[in-house]
């Protein structure tokens, strides 16, 4: 089996490293992961003719590993449209992302964007995602665990055009996780998002300025302010009992099914009615 990987932290991150543990049993792995952190792209693209750095990192038996100064959705089509062409990857996986890719989470992440990216193409697409943001999150569980839910998973995928699939793991070990749950996506929404650039509320939320943001910082204008993206994520009223966020926050590892056709099939029909 064919195997394209990529995330959106960006390579050198340990959740791709974990990842890389679970699919080498699998199959032959391409990877090809952002040049830097490509978190909430969703699903863009770097276009418009920019120019895009990219690099053969190394070839192992079994693995080739690259890097694209582009967004994970980029990744996976230089995968597809050059790196393995003609051939096709059997399978995409994106992950395992720093942080929970759950409920309303999904429209943001580039890491869903990666497997969107797959599922446009007809390719079987998952993505994988831990609830802890800290950059030595342990990821001893998705290791342990993530292999048993592919080998249940691969073999029943859904024959549906545009299907992919959004796994989150609780930030617990394997022995204190409940079980595993299919969910549907929940919603929820971020209040207060954009706080005061301060250095003591990004260490309360263990994140250490990089040397470009830092750059950035003292490059601002003196009539500038600087706000950083950093709210409080909230669950919306009426979420059903197998809501993915409900469940995750419970102590399950929690799968979603997903597609990219997003038509609202009820309100479709309820136009047309008006309409036509």
């Amino acid at each position: 089996m064919r195997i394209l990987v990529t995330n959106d932290d960006g390579f050198g991150f340990g959740g791709l490293d974990a990842l890389i543990n679970v699919l080498r049993p699998l199959g032959d792995l391409t990877v090809i992961a952002p040049k830097s952190a490509q978190s909430g792209m969703s699903m863009a693209v770097t276009m418009g003719y920019k120019p895009i750095a990219v690099h053969h990192i190394k070839t192992l038996p079994g693995e080739d590993w690259w890097y694209l100064d582009g967004t994970p959705a980029s990744c996976i089509k230089f995968g597809i449209d050059n790196v393995l062409y003609p051939e096709r990857p059997d399978l995409v996986v994106s992950g395992v992302n720093h942080g929970n890719n759950a409920a309303t989470a999904a429209v943001y992440s580039g890491t869903i964007g990666a497997a969107m990216e797959g599922a446009v193409n007809g390719i079987p697409s998952i993505a994988v995602s831990l609830d802890d943001f800290r950059p030595d999150a342990d990821f001893s569980a998705v290791e342990s665990m993530l292999p048993g839910i592919l080998a249940k998973l691969l073999p029943s995928y859904s024959k549906r055009f545009g299907a992919f699939y959004n796994i989150n793991f609780p930030a617990l070990s394997a022995e204190q996780i409940k079980g595993i749950r299919v969910t549907r996506m929940g919603m929820a929404h971020w209040e207060k998002e954009y706080m005061p650039y301060d250095t003591g509320f990004l260490a309360s939320r263990n994140h250490t300025p990089t040397a470009a943001d830092n750059a950035y910082v003292a490059s601002k204008l003196p009539e500038e302010d600087l706000v950083v993206m950093g709210g409080e994520f909230v669950s919306n009223p009426g979420n059903a009992p197998d809501a993915d966020h409900l469940l995750l926050r419970e102590g399950f590892i929690t799968i979603t099914p997903h597609n990219f056709n997003n038509t609202d099939t009820a309100e479709m029909e309820r136009l047309c009615d008006i309409i036509l």
